[in-house]
């Protein structure tokens, strides 16, 4: 959610920073000069096209890991702080490519100093697809569309 937004409603259509142009929008381009964020997690979702359907994906390393993102807090007319946060996203990787187009930028463990700290045009060359060793993905129930279910079967193989 922009600082400078009006109303919440901007918000809902920022869940994702494309990699290629985070630096030049309005949206993003200053919470990427100076409110880059880590997003720690084992894995995430992704939607395949399959036809009329779109099949979800589980998409894992062996490891936790994080996902390059920005934050921002908005003030809104009440004088409450929204604080927001959105994923940096880029183009596939090989395990990827099958699935979806795009993929969050994952940043790797001994650049999480410089990804947090260093000026912008030291960490451009970290938006990038992350390297596909270790990478796994696999076909998961249509479950995970839904709100209400939030349990461990949600990442099982189908």
């Amino acid at each position: 959610m922009p600082h400078w937004a009006k109303d919440t409603g901007v918000g809902s259509k920022l869940n994702n920073a494309r990699g290629e142009s985070v630096a030049e929008k309005p949206s993003f381009r200053e919470a990427f000069k100076r409110r880059r964020c880590l997003i720690p997690t084992d894995g995430f979702y992704e939607w395949k096209a399959e036809g009329k359907l779109k099949q979800p994906y589980y998409i894992s390393l062996p490891e936790p890991f994080a996902m390059a993102g920005l934050w921002e807090s908005w003030k809104a007319p009440d004088g409450s702080i929204l604080r927001t946060c959105c994923v940096i996203t880029t183009g596939p990787n090989a395990v990827m490519e099958p699935i979806h187009d795009r993929m969050p930028v994952i940043i790797a463990p001994e650049d999480w100093g410089r990804w947090l700290s260093a000026p912008v045009d030291q960490v451009a060359d970290l938006v990038r697809p992350y390297p596909e060793d270790g990478m796994l993905a696999w076909p998961v129930s249509r479950r995970v569309s839904k709100t209400v279910d939030d349990d461990a079967g949600l990442i099982e193989t189908i």
